[in-house]
C-alpha cells in the first residue's frame, strides 16, 4: 500500500483538513476543533491522517492529558479511529492501528485503550476492529460501555470512580466538548430545539481537563442524560432528544403541553 500519512502540528494545523468535515469556507465546528485541538497539540496529543481529501485519520493522547474520566499511568488513549467512504477497506485503518501501537511502544507506554460498549455505538470508533490487535475488556461499567485495553506489561487502565454517579439538575443534561468538529452546530441545532418545543434542558461545555476527569458518566466528546439517569454518548438531533423524553419520562408533562 503507497500511502502518504502526515501528522497535524502547530505549524501546519491552520492549512489542513481535520477529516470528519472538509470545507473551504468558513465553518464554525471546524474552528472550534482546531482551537480545541491547537491546546492539546502542546500536550503530546497526535492527529495522524492519510494526506488526501478524505476522511482517514486515528487521534489519540497520552491518558493522563486524554479529556476522558479513565485514570490510568502511561497509557495513550484513542479518541477516534476513522475511515470513511471510498478509502474503506483499503488497509488505512490497520495502519494507522499500528502506527499508534508502535509509537506507544517506541515511547515505553505500558499500552493503548479506546472506549467501547458491548453493542456498538454509533460515535465510538469500530470495537470488533480494535480487539483484532489484542484489545480486550479492562473495566466496564453497568450500562454497558467497556474501556479496552491492549496492555504491554499486564497494568490496566479504569473507569474514574466518578463515572458511576448521577447527574443533578434539569431533566436533560448534555455535557459536550469540541473533540469532535461536529458537535459545535449539532449543539447550537439542539438549543435551538429544546428552546422551542419548551424542554427544560441544560448544557455543560467540558472546558478543562480535571472536568472531564471527573465527569459522572463515560464521555468521549459527548454524554447525555434524562432525570439523573445516563442514555448515550451518541451525538443527538432533537427527534432523538424527544424520543429519550418519552421513553424515560415518568410524567406526561416533561415536555410542555404544546
Amino acid at each position: 500500500m503507497d500511502a502518504e500519512f502526515i501528522n497535524l502540528t502547530p505549524e501546519n494545523l491552520c492549512d489542513e483538513h481535520v477529516c470528519c468535515i472538509i470545507r473551504k469556507n468558513a465553518h464554525s465546528g471546524i474552528d472550534a476543533k482546531k482551537k480545541w485541538l491547537s491546546e492539546r497539540l502542546k500536550e503530546g496529543h497526535i492527529f495522524r491522517k492519510l494526506n488526501v481529501n478524505a476522511c482517514v485519520f486515528i487521534e489519540y493522547a497520552p491518558l493522563e492529558k486524554a479529556w476522558v474520566p479513565i485514570e490510568g499511568d502511561n497509557f495513550y488513549y484513542i479518541y477516534c479511529l476513522w475511515i470513511q467512504g471510498a478509502p474503506k477497506g483499503c488497509g488505512y485503518g490497520r495502519s494507522l492501528m499500528e502506527y499508534c501501537i508502535n509509537d506507544a511502544k517506541k515511547n515505553g507506554k505500558s499500552g493503548v485503550c479506546i472506549l467501547g460498549a458491548k453493542k456498538q455505538k454509533n460515535w465510538l470508533s469500530d470495537q470488533n476492529f480494535a480487539k483484532k490487535f489484542g484489545f480486550e475488556t479492562a473495566d466496564e461499567t453497568n450500562d454497558g460501555y467497556e474501556l479496552l485495553t491492549l496492555s504491554f506489561d499486564g497494568s490496566k487502565p479504569r473507569f474514574s470512580p466518578s463515572v458511576k454517579q448521577k447527574t443533578s439538575g434539569k431533566p436533560l443534561v448534555v455535557y459536550y466538548d469540541y473533540q469532535c468538529p461536529y458537535i459545535y452546530q449539532r449543539i447550537e441545532k439542539l438549543k435551538t430545539f429544546c428552546a422551542e418545543k419548551d424542554i427544560d434542558a441544560k448544557f455543560i461545555l467540558v472546558n478543562s481537563l480535571e472536568t472531564a476527569k471527573n465527569l459522572p458518566c463515560v464521555f468521549n466528546n459527548f454524554a447525555v442524560f434524562f432525570n439523573g439517569e445516563f442514555v448515550t454518548v451518541n451525538q443527538i438531533d432533537g427527534a432523538t432528544a424527544e424520543k429519550i423524553i418519552k421513553k424515560h419520562s415518568t410524567s406526561k408533562h416533561q415536555i410542555s403541553g404544546k
